[in-house]
């Protein structure tokens, strides 16, 4: 069942006595008295454009009187800017709290889109708290919760899980999250600590102790190295991990320094299935190098090898 408010003349709050066009979706630039009673339901205003030439149309006032009651009718003078203060002001949708665009032109003109922000880029994962954004991959996607709560990218589509018909994983992970319920400060003991939670979580057991794929039977270390991520140095361990089902994975965990607030150590664990033709581990330096502190969009170093 939909929520949405629907069109009808509604006060505006910017101009106290008068009324606005609700469209169903956004404010109009129809405005009219709110002393206008109506017979009927609401309905849409005239059509139509102001007329040409030098000055504006007044607005005609219309007093009838039928069986000893007066209607005062308002005509609509045309299209008017939203917002009778001088444009500043913003109207919330009826029935809402929320702010609604505001017209600064024509009602016949498009409503202006606000400038979109990295958060409303599908190419890119912004992480508030702690100060990062991350590329999103082609043929990946973010969703908005996770059972952990934790910011997410993630390959389009689940699966089953090998060895638990109740759970469903995806090819590709990646999560974003603060170190916490630790001492380690040290970026690569921070990483050696987390390849085995991370490594557990892909692969050994779901977010209720289900165990899946199997459950872990052994793993490879294929990287433990130093590297700058977001203008900042941190470290990475990356394992090759045998499952009891289905093909295994690759788990890596990275860790650096946050570029905001006290610098809390921020950690991402990247799960790739394996025999996955699009999931090559050169897309997990990909995705690493691509890191950037939120509102920087150089690329000098970032993610690069740092010289022992």
């Amino acid at each position: 069942m939909s929520n949405a408010t629907p069109p009808g003349w509604y006060p505006d709050v910017n101009v106290p006595g008068t009324e606005r066009w609700w469209d169903g979706t956004a404010w109009t630039g129809y405005t009219r008295s709110a002393a206008v009673a109506q017979p009927s339901a609401a309905r849409l205003p005239p059509a139509g454009n102001p007329a040409p030439g030098g000055g504006s149309r007044a607005t005609r006032v219309v007093t009838l009187t039928v069986a000893g009651l007066t209607v005062v009718a308002a005509a609509v003078t045309g299209f008017l800017v939203l917002g009778d203060d001088g444009g500043t002001g913003t109207s919330a949708a009826p029935g809402s709290s929320a702010p609604s665009r505001t017209v600064t032109g024509s009602a016949s003109a498009a409503t202006p889109s606000p400038a979109d922000g990295p958060e409303d880029d599908p190419a890119v994962l912004v992480d508030q708290l702690n100060g990062v954004t991350l590329p999103v991959p082609d043929g990946w996607e973010k969703p908005e919760n996770t059972l952990d709560d934790a910011s997410t990218i993630r390959t389009v589509g689940s699966y089953t899980c090998p060895g638990d018909s109740g759970s469903f994983c995806y090819h590709g992970t990646v999560t974003v999250r603060a170190a916490g319920g630790t001492d380690l400060t040290a970026m690569k003991a921070l990483a050696e600590e987390d390849i085995g939670t991370a490594a557990d979580r892909a692969y050994g057991k779901n977010s209720v102790g289900g165990v899946i794929h199997g459950g872990i039977r052994s793993h490879k270390e294929l990287a433990s190295k130093s590297v700058t991520v977001a203008g900042r140095t941190g470290y990475l361990v990356r394992r090759q991990v045998t499952t009891g089902k289905g093909p295994g994975g690759y788990v890596q965990s990275l860790v650096f320094p946050s570029a905001v607030g006290s610098e809390t150590p921020v950690i991402v664990r990247f799960a790739f299935d394996a025999g996955q033709d699009d999931l090559p581990l050169s897309l997990m330096d990909t995705i690493t190098q691509g890191i950037r502190p939120i509102g920087d969009s150089t690329g000098g170093g970032v993610g690069s090898t740092v010289a022992p």
